[in-house]
């Protein structure tokens, strides 16, 4: 039932129009943000939230900055200023904030903060170059990518349950084989030509491009935030998806690839 909720509220933000679009991926910015600086900041006093709650705010100014500036609310020129004005001050609060609270880790606290912003809220930013260009909005290059990693996902927790038996990182991930990864990798192949002949966006060779960007990428992302969850001994980044653990979890492979992806659909448009 998770998953099936999941993916209509998915579907229905992507394709609604280019407001649910940026609405949806703005929640999603917001809680990976949150589940994130929860795990890595304390949590214990009111001063400890606000310190949450300014990272979740500085986390996400870069998606909103790309929003505005794409659904060309303000004139080029004004968006330089709103930038200038509120971004590059935002940064600096964090500073400011932990010169009064009295933590013993004010800059630990700091980079925590501006690492959210650039490990979740940067990526997700990038949704809007790709899905906003001069021939309008188009979603399905993002829709394509998103298919892509959960397949990959999916056929590598498959094939890797049945057949696997070689460990691929057993310091960081025990579960995860070779085996299930090169399942992960034929799958995301077969389902990028499927995506390609059924829908005709792009051309076969992109979605080859894509598919193994999304395979090798988004297989090193899902290290990447295990290795986080190892070093603070938890299995979840949370529980708001029942059975299916957080919002981290379900997109830290799509993450870590949206650079990639976005670096090379940004070349060939």
């Amino acid at each position: 039932m998770t998953a099936a909720l999941f993916v209509v509220v998915m579907l229905t933000g992507l394709f609604i129009g280019k407001m649910s679009f940026i609405l949806l991926f703005a929640i999603i910015t917001v809680l990976c943000l949150w589940e994130f600086l929860n795990l890595v900041l304390h949590h214990d006093t009111r001063r400890d939230w606000i310190r949450i709650f300014i990272g979740v705010i500085f986390g996400l100014s870069p998606f909103v900055l790309a929003s505005v500036m794409h659904m060309a609310i303000v004139s080029n020129d004004q968006f330089v200023i709103i930038t200038s004005v509120l971004f590059f001050p935002l940064i600096f609060m964090a500073f400011i904030y932990e010169l009064f609270t009295g933590s013993e880790k004010p800059f630990q606290n700091v980079a925590f903060m501006v690492l959210g912003m650039v490990y979740i809220g940067a990526p997700f930013s990038l949704l809007n170059f790709i899905a906003f260009n001069e021939d309008g909005f188009n979603v399905w290059p993002i829709f394509g990518l998103l298919l892509l990693t959960w397949m990959n996902d999916t056929g590598a927790y498959i094939i890797g349950s049945k057949f696997g038996k070689t460990p691929l990182l057993p310091r960081i991930s025990p579960k995860k084989t070779w085996e299930g990864t090169l399942g992960g990798v034929a799958v995301t192949f077969l389902v990028g030509y499927l995506f390609c002949v059924i829908t005709g966006e792009l051309r076969l060779q992109d979605w080859m491009i894509l598919s193994a960007i999304v395979a090798v990428f988004g297989s090193i992302g899902d290290l990447i935030e295990s290795m986080l969850k190892r070093s603070i001994n938890i299995k979840d980044s949370g529980t708001l998806l029942p059975g299916h653990g957080g919002m981290l979890d379900r997109f830290d492979a799509f993450i870590f690839l949206l650079p990639f992806a976005a670096a090379y659909l940004l070349y060939i448009r």
